[in-house]
C-alpha cells in the first residue's frame, strides 16, 4: 500500500486525480456544515439528544453528522444508496431492467440514468417527510408552505449534488466516488467518537487504569479491523478443468482455472438491510410525534432500538439484538442468491467445455456449487454478525455510545482496500500504455 501511494505522487497524472479527489472532499465537507434555510438547528440538535430512542444514529453515522446539524447535505447519498439496491432488486424480477443489464455499455447507462431519477425521487419524498414531520414539532419556526418548499427543495438539491459529486470522483478521481462519498461522512466522525471514549473511559482516570482502558479499546478495534480484513479476503477457489479440443490444425484448450467464491458474499449489504428495517419503525413513530410514548408499542419501539440491546439493567429489550441477528443471515442468503446464480454458472462451464473436477457437468455442478455456497455464506454471515454485534454489546454493557460501529469499520476497510486495487490498476496500465509507447 505504501509503494503504490509513493507511485502515485511520482506520476503526474494520478497527482491530478488525487488532488481533485481531495479538491471534492473540502467541497463535501463545506456543503455539510451549511444549514439549510429557515431551519432552527438548535432545536434539531436538542430533540435529537432528548429521544432515547436514537431511531436516527444509524442514518447519522451515514450523513456524517450533516443529520443532526441539518445541512443541506442532511439527506446525504442515503437515497442513492437505497435506489441502487431498488434497481439492482428490480434487474432479478423485471424483464426489462433485466435486458438492459445484459446489454452491456448501453444498458448499464440507462440503468444509470434509472437511479438517478429514483435517487431524486426519494430524496423529495424524505424531504417532504422530514419537512412535514418535523416542522410540525418546531424544527421550521413559524412554518409556513413558501418556508416548506425551500427546505424540500434545499434537501432534494444537496442529495442530487452529492450523488453528482461521487461521479465526478469515479469520473475524473480514482473511482469509486459513491463509495469514497460515504467513506468520507463515516470517518467525520470517528475524531468526536474518539473522544467521546476518551471523557468517558480515560479521563479522570489514574494512569494505570487509563493506560489499560486506552489499551483495551484499541484492542478491541484492532480486532474488529482484522477479522473484517479477513472476510474481505476469504474466499473458496472451486477449481475447473477445461477439455482439450482440435480448432482448425490447432489443440486448444486444455488449461486449468478456478471460479473464486467470496466468504462474504454480499458484504456489508445485509448490515444495512438489517439495519434499516429495524430502524424504519421508530423513525415513522418519531415523525409522527409519538416516539416517547408508552404502552405495547413504545415497548416494541425500545426493543428494536440498537441503544438498548446488552444494557444489564434493560435486559429485556435485547431480544431485539436476536432479531437483528436472524435479519443479518436472512439477508446475507437473501442478497446472495439474486446476485449469484449457480445454475447460470454451471451452464457457462458446460458451453465452454468445462468440469469440475470428480463433478458430473450440468445440473450435478449447479448442486455442487450451491453446496459450497451454502456452507460458506453460513460461515461469512457469522462473520458478520460478529463484527457489528461487538459495538452493540460495549455501548450497551459499558456505555460506550460511539456513532461508528462494525457496518461503519466494514465500510472504511472495504472502501480503502478497493480504493488501492483501483489505483494499483491505473498504474498498471499506465506501465503498459509506456511499454508500448
Amino acid at each position: 500500500m505504501f509503494e503504490t501511494l509513493k507511485s502515485v505522487f511520482k506520476v503526474k497524472e494520478m497527482r491530478r486525480k488525487l488532488l481533485y479527489l481531495i479538491w471534492m472532499i473540502f467541497v463535501i465537507r463545506i456543503g455539510s456544515q451549511l444549514p439549510v434555510p429557515g431551519v432552527d438547528s438548535d432545536f434539531f440538535k436538542q430533540w435529537f439528544e432528548s429521544n432515547t430512542g436514537d431511531a436516527f444514529n444509524f442514518f447519522d453515522a451515514f450523513t456524517g453528522g450533516s443529520f443532526t446539524q441539518m445541512s443541506i447535505f442532511a439527506l446525504n447519498i442515503t437515497p442513492y444508496i437505497t435506489s441502487s439496491i431498488i434497481i439492482q432488486l428490480l434487474t432479478i424480477a423485471v424483464p426489462a431492467l433485466e435486458e438492459m443489464q445484459r446489454d452491456g455499455e448501453e444498458g448499464r447507462k440507462k440503468l444509470t440514468a434509472i437511479t438517478r431519477y429514483v435517487t431524486v425521487g426519494l430524496a423529495l419524498f424524505e424531504s417532504v417527510a422530514m419537512a412535514i414531520g418535523f416542522g410540525r414539532q418546531g424544527m421550521i419556526p413559524n412554518m409556513s408552505f413558501l418556508k416548506g418548499i425551500v427546505v424540500v427543495a434545499s434537501l432534494t438539491a444537496g442529495s442530487a449534488m452529492l450523488m453528482w459529486l461521487g461521479e465526478r470522483i469515479t469520473e475524473k478521481g480514482i473511482g469509486n466516488g459513491i463509495s469514497i462519498v460515504l467513506t468520507i461522512n463515516i470517518v467525520s466522525r470517528i475524531p468526536s467518537d474518539m473522544s467521546l471514549l476518551y471523557e468517558n473511559f480515560v479521563k479522570g482516570k489514574t494512569i494505570a487504569k487509563g493506560m489499560l482502558a486506552a489499551c483495551i479499546i484499541a484492542v478491541i478495534i484492532l480486532f474488529v479491523v482484522v477479522l473484517v480484513l479477513i472476510l474481505n479476503g476469504a474466499e473458496r477457489r472451486i477449481p475447473v478443468q477445461y477439455s482439450r479440443k482440435m480448432v482448425g490444425r490447432k489443440m486448444m484448450g486444455g488449461q486449468s482455472t478456478n471460479i473464486p467464491l467470496k466468504v462474504n458474499t454480499a458484504g456489508v449489504i445485509p448490515v444495512i438491510f438489517a439495519s434499516s428495517i429495524m430502524s424504519f419503525p421508530s423513525i415513522i413513530a418519531q415523525f409522527a410525534g409519538k416516539g416517547n410514548g408508552t404502552g405495547i408499542g413504545s415497548e416494541i419501539l425500545r426493543g428494536l432500538s440498537s441503544n438498548n440491546w446488552c444494557n444489564p439493567s434493560q435486559i429485556q429489550y435485547s431480544w431485539g439484538l436476536i432479531v437483528y441477528v436472524v435479519l443479518c443471515v436472512f439477508f446475507a442468503y437473501f442478497y446472495t442468491s439474486i446476485t449469484f446464480n449457480p445454475l447460470e454458472v454451471a451452464d457457462n462451464i458446460k458451453k465452454q467445455g468445462g468440469f469440475i473436477p470428480g463433478i458430473r457437468p450440468g445440473k450435478p455442478t449447479s448442486d455442487y456449487l450451491t453446496k459450497i455456497l451454502n456452507y460458506i455464506i453460513f460461515i461469512g454471515a457469522v462473520g458478520l454478525v460478529i463484527v457489528a454485534v461487538i459495538p452493540f454489546f460495549f455501548n450497551g454493557v459499558f456505555g460506550a455510545d460511539v456513532s461508528f460501529g462494525g457496518t461503519s469499520i466494514i465500510i472504511i476497510v472495504g472502501v480503502i482496500l478497493e480504493t488501492v486495487k483501483q489505483v494499483e490498476s491505473q498504474l498498471l496500465v499506465r506501465n503498459y500504455k509506456g511499454f508500448l509507447n
